[in-house]
C-alpha cells in the first residue's frame, strides 16, 4: 500500500535534490520520491525520506542510544541548551525561514528552534533510521531524511537561512553551500568540563580532545566568520536511570558494557552541562 507524503516533507520538497544526480530536484510519486531521470527513494511508513544510497554509514545512534536520548531529554535536563540553540538559531531567521540540522538526532533541537519561529520550516539529516524516525515525528513542521554528514548534501544551494550542528559531525563546505549569504550556521560542542562527573566514576567514557576547539576553528575559517560565542554551563541533579541513559546516549555507549554502568553506586547524583555555543556567518 503506497505511503502518503507526509505533509512536512512535501513542505521540504523544493529544498531536496536526487542523492545520485545531484541537479536534478525530487517529487512525489505514489509515496516514494522520484527524480526526473527516474531515481526513485522511500518514504517510510514511519515519515522520513530515506535518501542514504550505498554503503550505510555506522556512526549513528542504534536503537538504544536513541531510546536513552529520548528518555533523557524528556527530563528537561538539556532544555536550557536547547533554549540557547534556539535564540540563537532565530536571530537571523526571517519569518518564513528555513532550518536545516544536520545530524540532527531525534529533532530535540530543531523542534526547540520552529517552536520559538512559527512560520518557519525545518529538516533534520541524520544517518540513524532509528534517530530520523523520531525526528520526523518531532514537530509538525520538521520533515527528516536519513543522510550522511560526510557526503554531499541532498540539497539544493542557498536554501537554508539556518544550519544547525548540535554534538554533531560537521562539514563546514557543505554548510557553506546550502546556506544563504546572510544565513547562520550554529554549532554546539561540549566543553572539557561537559559531563565532568560521569567521566570521573564511569570507567570508558569518552574525554573532549583538549585540541579539538582549535580544529574546529581551523576547518571554520575558510567558510565561516565567528559573530558570538556562549558558554551554557548548569548543574543537572540526575537520578539512577537518568544518569545511565546520559551515559547511554553518547558515543561513550559504544564503548561500555552493561557492567560498567550496571552500579548505581558509580553514579553521580549531579553532572555540569558546560557547551559552547558558537554562530557563524558566511565569508
Amino acid at each position: 500500500m503506497p505511503v502518503s507524503l507526509p505533509p512536512a516533507l512535501e513542505l521540504s520538497l523544493d529544498l531536496l535534490r536526487c542523492p545520485t544526480c545531484r541537479e536534478r530536484s525530487l517529487h512525489p510519486d505514489r509515496g516514494a520520491l522520484r527524480c526526473p531521470a527516474g531515481h526513485t527513494f522511500d518514504v517510510a511508513r514511519h515519515g522520513y525520506a530515506s535518501l542514504l544510497t550505498g554503503t550505510r554509514a555506522t556512526s549513528g545512534d542504534d536503537a538504544a542510544m536513541v531510546r536513552a536520548r529520548s528518555r533523557f531529554l524528556a527530563t528537561g535536563g538539556y532544555a536550557p541548551l536547547r533554549q540557547a540553540v534556539a535564540r540563537l538559531a532565530a536571530d537571523s531567521v526571517p519569518e518564513r525561514g528555513t532550518v536545516v540540522d544536520v545530524g540532527c538526532g531525534t529533532g530535540y533541537y530543531l523542534a526547540g528552534v520552529l517552536d520559538r519561529l512559527p512560520g518557519a520550516r525545518g529538516l533534520g539529516l541524520d544517518t540513524s533510521v532509528r534517530a530520523v524516525r523520531a525526528a520526523a515525528r518531532a514537530h509538525d513542521r520538521a520533515a527528516a531524511a536519513t543522510w550522511d554528514v560526510f557526503r554531499p548534501f541532498p540539497l539544493a544551494d542557498a536554501v537554508a537561512d539556518v544550519v544547525l550542528d548540535v554534538f554533531a559531525p560537521r562539514n563546514p563546505a557543505e554548510f557553506s553551500r546550502v546556506l544563504r549569504p546572510a544565513g547562520r550556521l550554529v554549532v554546539a560542542r561540549p566543553t572539557g568540563r561537559h559531563l565532568a562527573e560521569l567521566r570521573g566514576r564511569v570507567p570508558g567514557m569518552v574525554v573532549v580532545d583538549p585540541a579539538k576547539e582549535q580544529r574546529l576553528h581551523r576547518s571554520m575559517a575558510p567558510h565561516f566568520t565567528a559573530v558570538v560565542t556562549e558558554r551554557v554551563e548548569y548543574p543537572v541533579a540526575v537520578v539512577g536511570p537518568d544518569a545511565l541513559d546520559l551515559v547511554g546516549m553518547t558515543p561513550s555507549a559504544r564503548h561500555l558494557s552493561r557492567a560498567d554502568l550496571g552500579c548505581d553506586g558509580l553514579l553521580p547524583e549531579r553532572v555540569t552541562v558546560s557547551v559552547l555555543i558558537t554562530a557563524y556567518r558566511p565569508r
